[in-house]
């Protein structure tokens, strides 16, 4: 098995800290899925200023292979938290700097690269929105993130995508569960393989086309020390497709119920455990002196 972040890489600043981690959709997910011990890497565009070096010699001290992965001139992406009663909220940031004014333009011999995997991952903070079609002829898998916004449920946005799409991913902590389910059949409708629908603590749905699965979020033991909630979603979706895939799901088959049934149980238990982790997977260092925002 063999899984592929593509897309967005970005500085997670908490100022409560004044700490800054290593983070991103995309790493994230490569991240996640290289700890539960699949063969990952990442592809993307890195920052040439000191934040970029900084992820770029984490990531690769982590054993991520991000040797497709380009330097551009310009600044890293930097996201501005803070955590309040254990949720990290986002207070705003440079909107995603290098990595998403001059994306990743993928060719010939990258598609070759990407048809390698079993499954590539990307997000709408990656800009490779126009790639997706692309991506989809490798033979991979293509999952992607659609986060919490209005603005990537819009027709205009999630029509030309899920076509191309096997798994889509959205946030609905702030949905009801109706809500929800109707979003994730829209979704399905509109051409994605399968919709996950993620609720915090109250759990997540899969639609898979005929019917709905759930399943319920882990409490949380307080007595661990819960640090923050940065890339539960994401370490949720990277257990729930390995797990898909270890059970036999690929393009031409789809995945059984209890496959899918064990896969969201597997990526609830891996999301409570990142709820421990300081940032999405630690590796954090002390925000440069006089540079909080």
């Amino acid at each position: 098995m063999k899984l592929l972040g593509l897309g967005d890489n970005v500085i997670d600043r908490f100022i409560d800290r004044g700490i800054d981690y290593p983070g991103g959709n995309c790493v994230n997910f490569a991240v996640f899925a290289a700890e539960l011990g699949v063969e990952t890497a990442y592809m993307g565009v890195f920052g040439s200023d000191d934040l970029g070096g900084f992820l770029r010699s984490e990531l690769t001290a982590m054993g991520l292979d991000i040797s497709r992965s380009v330097v551009r001139e310009g600044e890293t992406g930097i996201a501005i938290v803070e955590v309040v009663d254990g949720d990290r909220i986002f207070l705003g940031g440079n909107d995603g700097g290098v990595t998403v004014r001059e994306p990743i333009v993928l060719d010939s011999d990258d598609l070759a690269y990407v048809g390698g995997f079993d499954l590539v991952h990307s997000s709408v903070y990656s800009a490779c929105e126009t790639q997706m079609a692309a991506l989809a002829e490798t033979g991979a898998l293509v999952s992607y993130d659609f986060s919490s916004e209005d603005e990537f449920r819009a027709p205009e946005y999630l029509d030309p995508l899920a076509p191309h799409l096997d798994l889509a991913m959205l946030s609905c902590s702030h949905l009801g569960e109706d809500e929800t389910e109707s979003l994730l059949r829209a979704v399905v409708g509109k051409g994605a393989g399968l919709a996950i629908g993620t609720r915090g603590a109250h759990g997540s749905v899969l639609f898979d086309g005929s019917r709905l699965h759930r399943a319920a979020a882990v409490p949380l033991d307080e007595s661990r020390g819960v640090a923050d909630t940065m890339g539960c979603g994401d370490a949720l979706l990277a257990a729930a497709v390995c797990t898909l895939l270890e059970s036999g799901w690929s393009r031409g088959a789809a995945p059984a119920a209890d496959a899918i049934d064990a896969a969201l149980q597997a990526g609830s238990a891996f999301a409570a455990e990142q709820c421990y982790i300081d940032g999405a997977f630690g590796h954090g260092r002390r925000v440069p002196e006089g540079r909080t925002t």
